[in-house]
C-alpha cells in the first residue's frame, strides 16, 4: 500500500554523530531542522571515540607541523588544500565545542585563573596536540552535542528511523542531479515514509561493519556511502580501509577498542612471550601510524601461528594509569583484567573507512542541495591512511563550512510539493529471514579474509564474485519482500563492498592502507581512486 507519512523541513541530517549534530546545530537558527538517527540517539562511532580531536593549541606546535604530520600520514595522495583548510580552522572549530560545554581535561599543572587543556600525543603526530576528556572523549562530545539539539527548539530528532534511498527531482519531473528528499523507514510501525527537504545532508559515518571484526558500533553499514552512489554521486579512495592495531580480543568483548593515546603515554606492544616487536618494524616503534602497527601486528601473528598479540602499560604508575584510562581500566576490571599488572590482549579491528563519497570544501556532492559531513566522506584529508585524532576534527569543520553554505542559499531554496509515496502493494512479509542471516555472515567472513590487512588480485577477484552473487540474491529477497533493518543494511553494505574492491583493483601500488603481494612497492605518481557511477555501476540498477 501507498504511504502517506510524509515529513517536511529545511534541511534533513541523515546520522546524528558529531558531524550531524554539530551541523544540526549551527543550521538550525536559520530554519527548521530533521535529524534521523537509525538506532538511539547517541549510538554512533562518536559516542565510542576514546582518544580526542587534533587541534594546535601548544604555543609550541604549529599549524605547519600538523600539515606534515598529516601529509606523511596519508601516505602522499592527501589533498594538502583540504589538509591546510582543515587544519587552519581547527582551533576555531574546537573552541566552539567547548564554548558548547564539552568538558575536554584541563592540565593539572596549570596552576592559573585560565589553565590550559591538557593535550596528548598519538602515533604519528609530532607534538601532543590530541584534546581529550579521560578516554572517553567522544561520549563526552556526543553527550554535549546532543543536550545542546536537545534544547534547540527547531530542531526535530526522528529516532529508530533508516534512510532508505534519496529522492532525485526527476521522480517529480525535474532535475535528476538534484535531491528533494528522502525515503525513510520507521522501525517502530515498520512502514516507510518521506521526507521532502529543501537540503539533504548524509552524515552516516563509514562502512566497517562489512568486516568480521571492527571496533565500530552496529550502525556503521555504509548508508551513506551507498545512497550517494545510487543517486549518482563519485566515490573515492574506498580501498583504504583502516585497522585500528589494538582492539580488546576477548569473547565477552569483541568490539571494544583501546584508543592509541595508550602507546601515547607509553604502551609497548609484545608477542606471547613478552617481548617487543615494533623496533623491528619502524623506528617509531609503537608510535608509528596505524598502517604500519596493523600490518607488524598481523604479521607477527601470522608468523607466529598466535591469536593475538598484546599491549602492556603495567610499567607505567597505577595511580597514572587509573586516572589517564579510567573508562579502559573499569572495563577490563569488568573482565578479570588487571591493565596496572598484565599486558592487555589485543587484535587489529576495521576502524575506519578513509575514503567515500566526494565533496568540495563546503561539503557538497556532485547532487544539488546533497551535502555529505564526516566518514562517509572523501575529502582529501586522510589520502592512505587517517592521522589519529584528525577524524573528530573532520566532522566539526565540514559540519561548519557545509553549514555556512546552506545557510547561504536556504531562503533562495524551494521546498518540493510533494514526493511519489512508496509502493508496497507487490511485496509481502518475508518467511526466510534466515538468507539474510547466512549472507550477512558470509560477506563479513570473505571481506575479512580477501579484503583484510593484506590483499592479492586473486583475493580481490574471489571477493567481487562473491559480492556479485550475493547481490543477485538480495536483489530477489528485496523486490518480493517489505523492507527490514537486516535487508537495508545489508543491501547498503554489498553495494560498498563492491566499491570498496573495485577501488582496491584499480590500486595497482601498495601505498598506506592499501597493501598487496602482487604489487608491494609504490608508485612514483599517484593520486586518489575515483569512480564514477556511469562506469562502474552493476547491471542491477538497484545496487
Amino acid at each position: 500500500m501507498n504511504t502517506n507519512n510524509a515529513h517536511q523541513c529545511d534541511v534533513l541530517v541523515i546520522g546524528s554523530g558529531a558531524a550531524g549534530l554539530s551541523l544540526a546545530l549551527r543550521v538550525a537558527p536559520h530554519g527548521k531542522v530533521i535529524v534521523l538517527s537509525k538506532g538511539p540517539k547517541n549510538e554512533g562511532s562518536t559516542y565510542y571515540a576514546q582518544g580526542g580531536i587534533a587541534a594546535v593549541f601548544d604555543e609550541d606546535d604549529s599549524i605547519e607541523s600538523h600539515i606534515e604530520d598529516t601529509l606523511i600520514a596519508g601516505g602522499g595522495i592527501c589533498d594538502e588544500g583540504t589538509v591546510g583548510f582543515i587544519t587552519k580552522n581547527a582551533k576555531e572549530c574546537v573552541q566552539w565545542l567547548i564554548d558548547g560545554g564539552v568538558p575536554f581535561d584541563l592540565d593539572e599543572n596549570d596552576k592559573s585563573d585560565h589553565p590550559r587543556h591538557h593535550l596528548t600525543r598519538e602515533g604519528g603526530h609530532s607534538h601532543r596536540r590530541i584534546l581529550h576528556a579521560a578516554d572517553a572523549t567522544g561520549m563526552a562530545m556526543q553527550t554535549s552535542l546532543q543536550d545542546n539539539v536537545n534544547n534547540h527548539p527547531n530542531i526535530h530528532f526522528l529516532e529508530r528511523y533508516n534512510a532508505l534511498d534519496l529522492i532525485t527531482e526527476d521522480r517529480i519531473g525535474g532535475d535528476p542531479k538534484k535531491v528533494v528528499g528522502a525515503y525513510i523507514w520507521n522501525r517502530n510501525r515498520e512502514h516507510v515514509e518521506s521526507v521532502r527537504a529543501k537540503f539533504v545532508v548524509l552524515a552516516t559515518g563509514g562502512a566497517s561493519k562489512v568486516y568480521q571484526y571492527t571496533s565500530n558500533p552496529d550502525v556503521s553499514s555504509g548508508d551513506g556511502i551507498a545512497m550517494a552512489w545510487r543517486a549518482g554521486c563519485r566515490v573515492a579512495n574506498l580501498e583504504f580501509n583502516q585497522f585500528h592495531p589494538t582492539c580488546l580480543f576477548h569473547p565477552e568483548a569483541r568490539n571494544f577498542l583501546l584508543t592509541e593515546a595508550l602507546r601515547g603515554e607509553g604502551a609497548y606492544l609484545k608477542r606471547p612471550d613478552g617481548t617487543r616487536f615494533m623496533p623491528d618494524f619502524d623506528t617509531r616503534e609503537e608510535l608509528a601510524p596505524r598502517d604500519i602497527v596493523a600490518r607488524a601486528i598481523d604479521y607477527e601473528m601470522k608468523r607466529l601461528g598466535a591469536d593475538c598479540m598484546y599491549l602492556d602499560i603495567s610499567h607505567k604508575p597505577a595511580d597514572f594509569i587509573e586516572k589517564h584510562f579510567p573508562t579502559i581500566n573499569m572495563r577490563l576490571l569488568d573482565l578479570g583484567i588487571d591493565m596496572t599488572k598484565e599486558p592487555i590482549p589485543i587484535v587489529p579491528a576495521a576502524h575506519y573507512t578513509c575514503g567515500g563519497v566526494v565533496v568540495t570544501q563546503q561539503g557538497q556532492t556532485d547532487l544539488k542541495h546533497l551535502y555529505a559531513v564526516g566518514e562517509v566522506t572523501y575529502t582529501g584529508l586522510h589520502g592512505a591512511n587517517r592521522l589519529a585524532s584528525n577524524s573528530l576534527l573532520e566532522c566539526v569543520v565540514y559540519a561548519w563550512s557545509a553549514a555556512k553554505d546552506i545557510i547561504l542559499n536556504i531562503d533562495s531554496a524551494k521546498l518540493p510539493d510533494s514526493l511519489p509515496y512508496w509502493d508496497e502493494s507487490q511485496v509481502t512479509n518475508s518467511d526466510e529471514e534466515v538468507i539474510l542471516q547466512h549472507n550477512w555472515h558470509e560477506l563479513r567472513l570473505f571481506m575479512w579474509d580477501y579484503m583484510g590487512i593484506v590483499r592479492t588480485d586473486k583475493r580481490l577477484e574471489r571477493a567481487l564474485r562473491r559480492i556479485q552473487l550475493l547481490q543477485q540474491e538480495t536483489h530477489e529477497y528485496y523486490s518480493h519482500f517489505r523492507v527490514s533493518n537486516n535487508l537495508l543494511e545489508l543491501r547498503n553494505l554489498l553495494q560498498v563492498a563492491e566499491l570498496m574492491v573495485r577501488c582496491a583493483m584499480e590500486r595497482k601500488e601498495s601505498r598506506g592502507l592499501h597493501y598487496t603481494l602482487d604489487y608491494p612497492d609504490q608508485l612514483e605518481q599517484s593520486g586518489p581512486t575515483v569512480l564514477e557511477p556511469e562506469k562502474f555501476r552493476t547491471s542491477n540498477p538497484l545496487f
